[in-house]
């Protein structure tokens, strides 16, 4: 069998800035806005808008913040706006004025990790790499894909030495995974979204693939399972623009329920031709309750 993991890496995402007045305001970065894409967002200079969550949002009614931190043995003024309510969340500006210093480098020297509330600590150094799988490779996540934080290099080795086929899928785990379903019926619940990438390697190696697939944990199911509805919605309907691609809450219960999971692929492959994609980005609202019938 396929083993196949999610590669997303923790962002270190909550910044500490002091107002003028002293007050203490916390900024928790939880998707970019401007750039939206992942990779143009940590590569940003100068500035970047992200949607983030504010502690203390009531000491900040307008104006600039400001974190003072060091890139490089350089000093660095990082500052905040505070653009308008988005949401649950903020929608926050922030600008720097350091040519070739970029956003990722400022958050992962100035920020710290998002460790789970349920730990009920603050984070420490050791987390930064504790809280991280062995395995993680792009940046975007605010919370780890707990199901592989057993994994260790040596295991990994002796998987690769079993000749383990393994693959990887991205899918970028958002603050919603930590939001308790509160309804009585679960059908009530809004369900979060995440971004999900896989290459177009991976959906040739996946077609090729007979004897199955073991999904480490609920984001790489949530990924495979996603996938295969996103075929089947490309093939049946008229299909989105690339930049738009999405699985919502319920696709799976309104999208025809017996095509193959090969057709599905298919569909892919041929939507990643079109568009001529390496790499296939979709976000997913994909709510997997009990009596789901799954179909990777």
């Amino acid at each position: 069998a396929w083993l196949v993991f999610n590669n997303t890496r923790v962002i270190q995402a909550r910044l500490n800035f002091i107002k003028e007045t002293g007050a203490r305001i916390e900024i928790f970065c939880l998707e970019p806005i401007h750039p939206a894409d992942y990779e143009q967002a940590f590569q940003a200079e100068n500035k970047a808008t992200w949607l983030c969550l504010v502690g203390n949002a009531k000491k900040w009614k307008s104006g600039p913040i400001s974190l003072h931190t060091s890139i490089n043995g350089a000093e660095l003024k990082l500052q905040a706006y505070l653009i308008e309510r988005s949401g649950e969340g903020f929608k926050v500006e922030f600008r720097w004025q350091q040519s070739g210093v970029t956003f990722g480098e400022i958050i992962e020297q100035s920020g710290s990790t998002p460790i789970p509330p349920y730990l009920n600590r603050k984070a420490e150094e050791s987390d930064r790499e504790r809280y991280q799988t062995i395995y993680s490779m792009n940046n975007g996540s605010v919370a780890a894909p707990t199901a592989g934080l057993h994994f260790t290099g040596e295991m990994m080795r002796q998987l690769e030495q079993e000749k383990i086929p393994m693959a990887h899928v991205t899918l970028h785990v958002g603050a919603g995974t930590f939001v308790p379903v509160k309804e009585k019926n679960a059908r009530d619940h809004s369900m979060h979204s995440e971004l999900v990438v896989v290459t177009r390697s991976f959906l040739e190696q996946w077609l090729k693939r007979s004897d199955g697939l073991i999904a480490v944990g609920t984001t790489s199911t949530r990924s495979l399972e996603s996938l295969y509805w996103l075929g089947i919605k490309i093939k049946k309907q008229a299909p989105a623009v690339p930049s738009t691609l999405s699985i919502l809450q319920w696709d799976n219960e309104n999208l025809p329920q017996e095509i193959p999971l090969s057709e599905s692929i298919e569909a892919l492959l041929e939507y990643c031709e079109q568009y001529e994609l390496e790499y296939l980005h979709f976000t997913t609202q994909l709510m997997i309750v009990p009596g789901y019938r799954f179909r990777t």
